[in-house]
This record gives structure tokens, C-alpha cells and sequence, in this order.
């Protein structure tokens, strides 16, 4: 049986001391946010996570969602699950209060995903779609839409999809091939099929609102003929059991490698009825706004699974014995010592804790800008807050993914051939954080729109949000003695991505296949020095408040900087200097080159 238990004290760190993100409620949409209500629904989710969702996670894994007839069945306790889980508000958390939500800020409902994710990412990817599809209405439909399909998204008694996906494109969605034929004004058929589909058909809600991609007949080529369309599985709105259902059906689902009680879906379109969202062609503009509310809930979804196994290889760690201190006995009877005595099951149980709240940190800076970008009454301090959001949503995304499957694939080293088998739940984790790497854009896609799109959009303007206030910090503490360590390490690593940022924008202004060749280790890059920027910011705090904390936190916080900085940090260097070697070996090589160690 797998453990979780919320590292509250650290999301608390981040929100009333790291960003000070109580400042808020000096936002009137935020107001009744004090500092007690955020700690009191924090403990809440805990508890829900824990006691909820967390045995149900290995449960649901191992009985996985089944189709029948073309209805879906979730596991056993889903369905009780998600009725207490919309009993106690977690539906309608993030939501504006004028379709019936609660209005909390995203530095809230992050920390909350985190726990949803940690504890049962199956189970948090029926209301994890449902957000893309309330927020593409919310921004781009109309009011009918939005007082039609809103509250019910709040209520959790609909469900929302994203519909994109088909067997012949993927991420190169111009090749769409679903069509909408007019019917009426701003009413469609929808025909086609759409494949991929998370949450597509199942037994959770009264109703399941598709939010689809398809083209108009006659419509220009490429992105710029689709449109978005949304089609309800059922087309009486009313609670009656004997609604008239829309021609719209799962022909399939996947069998799949991780989160197996989320039903991934085929989905079928046969002249289905669905409205139009917003104008003709413009679908591709509220497609991004799904996607970008997903790619940084993706983010946290690496995030919770990197927590969820540091926590339970770190019991494991304490408990299993085996083997001697290579330095002295550790322990006084018993013929082994804890594995945790041994340097390399440290540095392994080190390099979760570290990348874990680091990412938190920087997790946690974005959602704190993203609430200021969408809220805050000062214009300039909006356009700055949603720059920053801007350039690091494709690092949530891909970054802490990727740190999210190393550090799963970590816990499991600590755990040696017992968490190669289910009993222990490790392999779980390891498989379901990888497709968080996969879905919502892969991680190669993520760092094309990092160097091809952010890199250069206003001239530079979005990295600006980043090095200015990194640059700042670095001026401000330079003379402090106490954070020399940090400050060094930070100057450093900052200028190798400066170098590199530098670099690729020149190459790639001739070539375009040197920015694309060096587009991953940059992300990466990118992300370490964003890490050790929170680290440093952590630290600063942590030399202030160490001297009168007797429970070890911030002590704690200094030792696993250190570790950060000496043992992590380094990568960098390696990252700029595959950077700065340039395309050719990549680009130049001959196709037969791949082939050419095999027997015609």
C-alpha cells in the first residue's frame, strides 16, 4: 500500500513566505483569501486525498475503466468518489463565483492539483479535462454558451473534453479532416473521428460537453480553416433520465500503458449536433487557450508523481536494511543498517527532494502571475505577470514532466526488485508519468514553441520577464556573505543560458534547423537555471528565519540548496556546451547512416 501525505508545511512556505502570494487579497477578486482560508482548505484536500482518492489509485489501476455496449464503466468507488469529490466544492474551487464557483487563484488550485495528482492521477483526469473546456467557453463563446455549460462544469455534474486529435494528425492539426455542416444558424453536424480522447465517454456525469476541432465546408487549408464546435452527449439539458442522446459514441478505448482508470477514447462524430464557439476559422485561438491550461496542469501532474514516490522511497529507505555504513555501524543491533546510510540511495532520495520543491517553487511563480495576469486591476503589471506565464508554460510542461519520470524512475531504484512489482505501487508511478511527456504537446513540441515562438516574440519582451528580475536578484545579494555559495552558482548558470539564448537566436536566423536541433537542451537549460532561481530565492528566506526555527524546516531547506547547487546545477554546463556543438551531427547525417548496421 503506497502512502501520501501533502507536504503542507512547504506549499505553506511557498504561499505566505516565498511569494507572499496572501497579496492577493489586495485583489477584489481575491479578497476573501486570507491567510486561515488557504490553510484551512489545503488540510481539507489533504485529507480528501488521503482518505479518498489515494486506495483507490492501485484499485482503479489494476481494474482499469471497461467499455460495453458503448458505455464506459469507471472502477469500483469512482463513481462514490466523485460525488463526494463535488459534495465538498472541488469542482467548482477555481470557478468565477457568477457561474457559481468559489474564485480561488490558480496559486491555490495548483497546490490542490498537486494533491489530486499525487494521490490518484486516474481520478483527476476527469476534472482536469473539464478545466480546458470551461475556460475555451469561457473566453470565446457566447453568453448563451457560457450560462448554458458553465455552472454545470462548476456543479461537476458535466464534464468537458478536449477534441483535437486524429489518426492522421496530431500535433499538425491543419490536416484535420472532422467536418461541420451548417444546419442552422451557428448549428452544425459534426462528422468525423477523433482519437486520444481523455474522459471521453463515462459513467461520472450526467453529461459530457465535447469541445471539438473540425473544418467548415469549403474553409481555407491548414489551421486557419478550422473552427471549434460544442457538442453535448446529450441534447435534452434538463435532469430527465430519458434524454434524447446526440450522435456521438466511443467506438473504442485504449489499452494503455499508465493511468488505465482513465478511459482514453475513440470517439466517434455521426452528424452529431454542436454549436460553434466563437467566430468561423478562429478555432485555433481557443484551442490554445485549452492547451495552455493543460499544458501547465500536465506540469503538476510530473510534479504530484515525483512527490508521491520521493515520499514512499524515502519510508522504504528508512525501513529497508540492508547492508553496512561504509563509514561506521549506523544503528546498534541488527545485522544491516537502513539502505538510507548508503551515499547513493541518498543522492537518489536528495535529487527527488530537491527537483520536487524546486519545481513546486517555480510551479507555484507562474500560478502566482497567472492570477495577476487575469485579475489584477494595474494594466502594466498584467501585461508583465502574463509575459512571464507566457514563456514558462512550455517549461512547467515539459520540464517538470520530464524531472517528473526521472524522479519516478528514481523512487523506483531506491525501492531495488521489490518496486519493479505492483504490490509496492512503484511501477504505477513510473507509468503513469510518462505520458505526461506525450499528451498536450509532446516535450520536443514544447521546446520548438520555447526557441521558435517565445524566444522572439516582441522582440525578446517574454525572456525579459525572466532575466530582468533574475538579473535584479543577483544584484541585490551579491555582497551577502552568507549566499555567496548560491549567488555564484546562480551567476554562472544564468550566463550559460544567457550564451546559449544568444547563440540560437543568431544561428537560427539562418538556419532554422539549428534552433530546432538545440530547441530540448535548451528547455532544459532553461529550466535548471529557473529552478536554482527559486532556490536562491528559498534560500535568502531560509538564512533570515533559520536562527529562530527549532523544527528544522529551514535548515532543511539550506541542505537540500546545497545539494541542488552541487550536484544538479552542474548540468548545465554540459547542456551549453551540446548546445554551442551545433547542428551538424544532427542535421548533416546521411538517412542510410541509420540503417547501415543492418544486413540488407
Amino acid at each position: 500500500m503506497t502512502i501520501y501525505n501533502a507536504p503542507i508545511r512547504d506549499m505553506q512556505f511557498l504561499y505566505h513566505e516565498l511569494l507572499n502570494a496572501d497579496r492577493l487579497t489586495e485583489i477584489p477578486a481575491y479578497k476573501s483569501f486570507s491567510p486561515d482560508i488557504i490553510d484551512a482548505i489545503l488540510n481539507e484536500a489533504n485529507k480528501f486525498a488521503k482518505e479518498i482518492l489515494l486506495p483507490l489509485n492501485i484499485s482503479g489501476d489494476k481494474e482499469g475503466s471497461t467499455l460495453k455496449n458503448g458505455v464506459v464503466n469507471t472502477p469500483d468507488g469512482f463513481k462514490e468518489a466523485y460525488k463526494k469529490f463535488c459534495d465538498g466544492g472541488w469542482t467548482s474551487l477555481a470557478g468565477e463565483q457568477k457561474f457559481g464557483g468559489q474564485g480561488a487563484p490558480a496559486s491555490l488550485y495548483f497546490l490542490i492539483q498537486e494533491m489530486i495528482v499525487a494521490s490518484n492521477m486516474a481520478f483527476g483526469m476527469f476534472s482536469g479535462l473539464t478545466e480546458g473546456a470551461y475556460n475555451a467557453i469561457r473566453l470565446h463563446g457566447s453568453e448563451e454558451q457560457k450560462q448554458t455549460f458553465l455552472p454545470k462544469f462548476i456543479e461537476g455534474t458535466w464534464s468537458g473534453t478536449m477534441c483535437l486529435t486524429e489518426p492522421q494528425c496530431g500535433t499538425d492539426l491543419g490536416l484535420i479532416k472532422t467536418t461541420a455542416y451548417p444546419e442552422g444558424p451557428e448549428k452544425y453536424k459534426i462528422e468525423g473521428t477523433k482519437i486520444f480522447i481523455s474522459c471521453g465517454e463515462h459513467d461520472l456525469t450526467e453529461n459530457i460537453v465535447h469541445l471539438v476541432l473540425a473544418r467548415l465546408p469549403n474553409a481555407p487549408t491548414g489551421i486557419k480553416g478550422i473552427s471549434l464546435f460544442v457538442v453535448p452527449k446529450f441534447l435534452d439539458f434538463t435532469a430527465s433520465k430519458n434524454k434524447k442522446r446526440n450522435l456521438v459514441s466511443c467506438g473504442s478505448i485504449e489499452n494503455k500503458m499508465g493511468i488505465k482508470a482513465s478511459p482514453t477514447c475513440v470517439m466517434n462524430f455521426d452528424q452529431a449536433v454542436g454549436w460553434l464557439v466563437g467566430e468561423p476559422h478562429k478555432g485555433m485561438r481557443a484551442m490554445f487557450t485549452m492547451m495552455n491550461a493543460a499544458r501547465l496542469g500536465v506540469g503538476i501532474q510530473g510534479l504530484g508523481l515525483a512527490e508521491v514516490s520521493y515520499q514512499n522511497a524515502l519510508k522504504y529507505a528508512q525501513d529497508r536494511v540492508q547492508g553496512r555504513s561504509l563509514s561506521d555501524t549506523k544503528i546498534i543491533k541488527g545485522d544491516a543498517d537502513p539502505i538510507i546510510v548508503h551515499p547513493d540511495v541518498r543522492k537518489n532520495l536528495l535529487t527527488m527532494k530537491a527537483m520536487s520543491e524546486g519545481i513546486r517553487a517555480l510551479s507555484m511563480w507562474v500560478a502566482f502571475n497567472l492570477d495577476k495576469a487575469e485579475k489584477s486591476l494595474d494594466v502594466e503589471e498584467q501585461k508583465t505577470a502574463d509575459d512571464l506565464v507566457q514563456l514558462l508554460t512550455p517549461i512547467i510542461k515539459a520540464f517538470a514532466t520530464d524531472q517528473g519520470f526521472l524522479m519516478t524512475n528514481l523512487g523506483l531504484q531506491v525501492y531495488g526488485g521489490h518496486g519493479y512489482i505492483q504490490e509496492h505501487g512503484m511501477e504505477q508511478f513510473v507509468r503513469d508519468a510518462r505520458i505526461t511527456q506525450l499528451y498536450e504537446g509532446t516535450n520536443g513540441i514544447q521546446a520548438m514553441d520555447l526557441v521558435g515562438r517565445k524566444m522572439a516574440t516582441h522582440y525578446g519582451r517574454y525572456l525579459r520577464s525572466f532575466f530582468h528580475p533574475l538579473y535584479q536578484f543577483v544584484q541585490d545579494h551579491r555582497d551577502n556573505k552568507d549566499m555567496q555559495q548560491f549567488i555564484i552558482g546562480l551567476t554562472k548558470s544564468f550566463g550559460r543560458l544567457q550564451q546559449a539564448t544568444a547563440y540560437i537566436a543568431q544561428k537560427g536566423m539562418n538556419n532554422p534547423e539549428e534552433a530546432a536541433a538545440a530547441a530540448t537542451d535548451y528547455l532544459n537549460l532553461f529550466g535548471y537555471v529557473a529552478v536554482a532561481f527559486m532556490w536562491a530565492r528559498t534560500v535568502k528566506i531560509a538564512i533570515e528565519k533559520n536562527q529562530t526555527d527549532d523544527s528544522g524546516f529551514y535548515t532543511g531547506k539550506l541542505q537540500t540548496a546545497q545539494f541542488y547547487y552541487e550536484r544538479i546545477l552542474p548540468e548545465t554546463g554540459s547542456l551549453l556546451a551540446k548546445i554551442m556543438a551545433g547542428a551538424n551531427s544532427t542535421v548533416d547525417i546521411k538517412e542510410s547512416t541509420f540503417r547501415s548496421s543492418y544486413a540488407a
